[in-house]
């Protein structure tokens, strides 16, 4: 079974995740995550998995459970 590499994201490329996550949507649907996984030049699969890392972060801090799928923020 091989290992997934952790992806490294540029300043650039975070900055782009941030502004989406933080302005745009943390729940892209799958049109928007293929508009940004082009402009970050990262895959679908690769901005996919950083919107499910952050959002699981940013439930954690607001106290909320890092898995739910009934309260959407």
């Amino acid at each position: 079974m091989a290992t997934e590499k952790p992806v490294t994201v540029t300043e650039e490329q975070l900055e782009i995740l941030e502004y989406n996550f933080c302005k745009v949507n943390k729940h892209p649907d799958a049109t928007t995550l293929c508009l940004i996984a082009a402009e970050t030049g990262l895959s679908e699969e690769q901005t996919l998995k950083w919107f499910k890392q952050r959002l699981a972060e940013w439930r954690k801090s607001e106290g909320l459970p890092s898995e739910s799928g009934s309260v959407r923020d």
